[in-house]
């Protein structure tokens, strides 16, 4: 037989009145309290009916995350932070991989919507903003992750990607490298135009160019596209002494061309990732890359979505919140022979 608040009220000898409270996050009851409760409905297999809430305009404490891809280590990783700190304070989340493409944001966007939503996190590229609209009107709100959008509606947790660009860039400098070529994701993601622009910029103050022909993206499936674009950056006479891949699986699939090449990393060829996900500590040579503090931008967007639920669109917070990203050296950088 189903479990009812009757039953989770029962063994923990509170009113379902208190049981209410717990489940909507109102009421002064203690954290410790709280979670014995929240442990008691865990147990008995208590799930309180979202539609009932939905229907009666309450909170379904659940909310949505629109990723590109979850087999990406970072979306992976992003995926749990998110999911940890949403349990944390009482939520349910909704997992999407969406490959970047409309057509599945706004078929998953539907979804959402009839699972009455209280808020999304979106962390994959958009070409459609409209499609936020339905959203928007029902002052849903919305934060986007590792991810700038056009749209004015969302409150963004980034991290400075123009940074990590150039601190890529630089360090690649330092070592003496002078013909550094990238490999990008998409050029339609804010994201890789931002790292692109700062490794530019950086090439610039050195009194170098970074040409189109050392500029390579597109295509969904990172790993083997890194892989590809490095096999076509390198096989020129004055082929680049170093590869910035705009994300971990871009620079793993680069590490599979070089070695298909007989190139030796980092001796005859230094790449750089971003991202430093768990992979980059385990590939061969390990990777230096630029890390994004993931754990912490997870936690960042569901506190920030959560703070800004039964507020009014009008008077929500519309500032970024932008995180510095770091340099990790490891093994596949070193100087040029």
């Amino acid at each position: 037989m189903k479990a009812t608040i009757y039953d989770v009220a029962r063994e923990a000898g509170v009113s379902i009145a208190t049981v209410s409270q717990v489940i909507n996050g109102k009421g002064k009851i203690s954290e410790e309290r709280r979670n014995e409760i929240f442990g008691i409905m865990a147990r008995l297999d208590y799930r309180p009916s979202v539609i009932a809430a939905a229907l009666t305009g309450k909170k379904t404490y659940t909310l949505g995350l629109l990723v590109p891809d979850i087999s990406n280590p970072f979306f992976a990783e992003m995926a749990r932070a998110v999911e940890d700190q949403a349990h944390h304070a009482g939520y349910s989340v909704v997992i999407c991989s969406t490959h970047n493409e409309d057509e599945r944001i706004e078929r998953y966007l539907m979804l959402l919507q009839q699972k009455s939503i209280d808020g999304l996190i979106i962390g994959t590229g958009m070409d459609n903003n409209d499609l936020l609209t339905p959203l928007v009107s029902k002052d849903i709100p919305i934060v986007s992750i590792a991810r700038e959008t056009r749209s004015p509606h969302t409150l963004p947790v980034l991290v400075n990607d123009y940074a990590g660009g150039r601190l890529a860039a630089r360090h690649l400098l330092e070592q003496g490298h002078t013909r550094i070529a990238v490999i990008a994701e998409s050029l339609k993601v804010s994201s890789s135009r931002e790292r692109i622009r700062g490794v530019r910029e950086a090439l610039h103050e050195a009194g170098l160019e970074l040409p189109d022909a050392f500029v390579s993206a597109g295509g969904h499936d990172l790993l083997s596209e890194g892989k590809r674009q490095a096999l076509a950056l390198l096989q020129p006479a004055e082929r680049p002494t170093a590869l910035f891949c705009c994300n971990d699986l871009l620079a793993i699939g680069a590490l599979q061309a070089a070695k298909e090449l007989i190139l030796r990393v980092p001796e005859e060829l230094s790449i750089v990732g971003f991202d430093n996900t768990i992979l980059a500590s385990v590939t061969d040579p390990p990777l230096t890359t630029i890390a994004q503090p993931i754990e912490e931008m997870g936690k960042l967007a569901v506190d920030l979505l959560i703070s800004e639920l039964g507020k009014a669109a009008k008077k929500r917070t519309h500032e970024r919140t932008v995180i510095e990203p770091e340099l990790v050296v490891r093994s596949s950088t070193a100087a040029p022979q």
